[in-house]
């Protein structure tokens, strides 16, 4: 293989971008999805058998999916054919079909690469149905997006999905090695490092930075913050109304959830970094002063509306960082999910017991023919009593008693907790339970 310098030099003769100069030959050679490429692996045990299933290949950019997807048609003797959802429609598939049904014939098959498979709709995914389940094609599609999502399900199970990694540190540091072979970067220490980082687990960004590395021509090794005024760093992944957004506001909430005010502000970070709306965030952090903490801290519901509303006030940049003392609060907070346990417990006895009218004596009796029929007798005026508890029934007469709150032993709810205790020994005695 030539280096670097040979490569770049060819790419300004031919057109063609680093990252597709040195793609690999071998299965074996492609980096960062050895979990898949195996002997064990999904595609690896394809690939030993010659017999490869139509594929759903789901990873981020720059993962090695175009690449896995030629290989695989090397490996198999199988005609490859590319597509790009973005740019095709159906008038294009039935072309496509229609020349792989000749390649059957003459006892070739067709490996139909789709790029972005899930930019087609409902209607063409079906199209490809009856060409996969008869052997016409083996489909293998790329996407970013989640396949169950994305996908309709009768494609979806006609194919197994394929997982790819993001490129982590030592994959990017391979693939700097592949395009080195022989020739060093001009490049420090830590400007080596901060070119990995800018990749953001994208391989082809990588390659697309050692271009303008070289095409810049430096006669020394690059500090970062000249590396920095050469190239920029890729755009972080996130995508409001996809996966990523799930996935992150997930993280954040149970990084506060598990008390680690220091990953619930990265989380939250990485949102705001992102693009996503504050005001989605802190109606989420809302949310977990209710779900998560409760009554174990009473003013965390507070201090989380107070900092949505500091927002709406302030906006942008100031008002994040209320909904970063916010998350801090609720994060260092003592939890509690008694109250949120409660209420659902509560809900699916409501719905089980249906219509069951309240004990009379608790009724009001506004005219004389409610109180002739009993509607308030014998109620007992909670603070007319000793303790200010009558110790009274007030479920249904046809329904057991039933204990759906339990507070903790954590924050304000030990205090709640004594008082129910002392309230329950009472209700025993008023009622001879004891």
């Amino acid at each position: 293989m030539s280096n670097l310098f040979e490569k770049a030099a060819e790419n300004e003769t031919d057109g063609r971008p680093l990252a597709d100069l040195l793609r690999p030959d071998q299965l074996q050679d492609v980096v960062g999805q050895n979990h898949l490429l195996n002997e064990n692996g999904l595609i690896g045990r394809m690939v030993k058998n010659r017999k490869i299933s139509s594929l759903i290949l789901w990873g981020p950019p720059g993962c090695g999916k175009t690449t896995i997807a030629r290989l695989l048609a090397d490996h198999t003797d199988l005609y490859f054919e590319p597509l790009s959802a973005i740019f095709s429609g159906v008038a294009d598939l039935r072309k496509i079909f229609d020349a792989a049904k000749d390649r059957r014939s003459m006892g070739q098959g067709t490996l139909l690469f789709v790029d972005e498979i899930h930019r087609f709709n409902k209607s063409q995914q079906d199209a490809f149905l009856p060409y996969v389940e008869d052997g016409t094609i083996v489909l293998v599609g790329a996407t970013t997006e989640n396949p169950s999502f994305e996908l309709n399900a009768a494609l979806l199970s006609r194919c197994q999905v394929a997982v790819l990694n993001r490129l982590d540190d030592g994959a990017l540091s391979k693939l700097i090695s592949v395009a080195e072979d022989g020739a060093t970067l001009p490049l420090d220490t830590d400007a080596r490092e901060a070119l990995k980082a800018m990749a953001d687990g994208d391989g082809r960004y990588l390659f697309n930075m050692i271009e303008q590395i070289y095409a810049a021509g430096p006669d020394h090794d690059l500090s970062v913050e000249e590396l920095s005024q050469i190239i920029q760093k890729r755009a972080p992944l996130y995508d409001k109304k996809q996966e990523a957004h799930y996935n992150l506001i997930s993280a954040l909430h149970k990084s506060v959830r598990g008390s680690d005010a220091n990953a619930a502000l990265y989380w939250l970070s990485r949102m705001l970094a992102g693009g996503e709306d504050p005001r989605y965030i802190a109606r989420r952090i809302v949310r977990m002063a209710v779900e998560d903490i409760g009554l174990a801290d009473p003013q965390a519901l507070p201090q989380t509306l107070a900092a949505w509303e500091t927002y709406e006030r302030l906006g942008s940049p100031e008002g994040e960082l209320a909904i970063a003392q916010a998350v801090i609060y609720c994060a260092t907070a003592p939890k509690s999910n008694a109250a949120y346990s409660a209420y659902k417990s509560a809900m699916g006895a409501a719905k089980k017991t249906g219509s069951l009218m309240p004990p009379i004596h608790i009724l009001n009796a506004p005219t004389n023919l409610m109180k002739d029929i009993g509607y308030g007798a014998g109620y007992d005026y909670d603070h007319n009593t000793d303790h200010g508890f009558s110790g009274q029934n007030y479920f249904p007469d046809d329904m057991t008693r039933t204990e759906f709150y339990v507070p903790v032993e954590r924050g304000f709810e030990r205090d709640i907790k004594k008082r129910m205790d002392y309230w329950k020994k009472l209700f025993e005695k008023i009622n001879g339970d004891s």
